[in-house]
């Protein structure tokens, strides 16, 4: 499990800003791939062959918008789109036009939610999503923004609103981003818990990894969609404190 680990973050997990807290991302950034990709490629081959319901879901409705991400996604990594791709590991891929998803979780190292607008808010109408953090694809999978964020207490009617137009705003080829971090026990990449089963507090001093998502929104030209990308990093607390220092001894989340 420990391939799966990195060893540095690009930016300082103890400097979080509040929420939205977005900051315009380079295009060239969006998908980069970090020390852990290969080893965490492999284990998203694996958790499609095995637990495809409770990784991907897609409405009928969502099959263009993710095909175009497909497309975008292999030219952003592979310069362009064939029908068949070799990745750096030496595996190939099919980019079949008919489970754009699969083929997605298994050419890049993020995962993907694409939100599409029904009436005044965006739906979660289509995800790969290989590496939950403490959340149900299945329960959120169908929702609009503030009810996939129930219960984040955080997570207040203004500021749903002030993501909801980030969501409106955002544009083609200027990603936006955001980062989170958590502390965790359980190093484990895929950690889907429901709502209902919620995480217990404790002192960031007990638990022996990190756990932080870079977010971003980007809109596909084509199809207007927005895609929420996750790429997911988990580090030993050594490597946090090596590169960043000791943390603040507040209360953090951990499971």
């Amino acid at each position: 499990m420990t391939e799966f680990l990195q060893n540095t973050l690009p930016y300082n997990p103890f400097q979080q800003p509040r929420l939205p807290g977005v900051k315009p991302l380079d295009m060239a950034e969006w998908l980069k791939p970090d020390e852990a990709c290969a080893a965490q490629l492999a284990e998203r081959d694996r958790l499609i062959a095995d637990h495809r319901d409770a990784v991907i879901a897609m409405e009928p409705e969502a099959l263009e918008p993710a095909r175009e991400l497909m497309e975008v996604v292999a030219g952003q990594l592979y310069g362009g789109a064939p029908q068949c791709l070799r990745r750096t590991d030496g595996r190939e891929v099919v980019l079949d036009r008919a489970d754009p998803l699969a083929a997605l979780g298994r050419i890049a190292q993020q995962d993907f939610c694409i939100l599409e607008k029904r009436g005044s808010e965006h739906v979660l109408t289509a995800a790969v999503l290989c590496f939950p953090a403490s959340w149900s694809l299945e329960e959120k999978f169908g929702r609009p923004l503030l009810a996939i964020h129930e219960p984040v207490g955080e997570y207040s009617a203004n500021i749903a609103a002030r993501v909801q137009r980030l969501f409106d705003g955002v544009q083609p080829g200027r990603p936006l981003w955001r980062f989170n971090a958590l502390w965790y026990r359980d190093p484990a990449l895929f950690q889907p818990r429901r709502s209902d089963a919620r995480r217990a507090p404790e002192l960031a001093s007990g638990a022996r990894y990190l756990r932080s998502e870079l977010q971003s929104i980007l809109r596909l030209q084509r199809t207007k969609a927005v895609v929420f990308s996750i790429h997911t990093r988990v580090l030993r607390r050594a490597d946090v404190i090596a590169q960043w220092g000791e943390p603040l001894p507040d209360p953090a989340e951990a499971i």
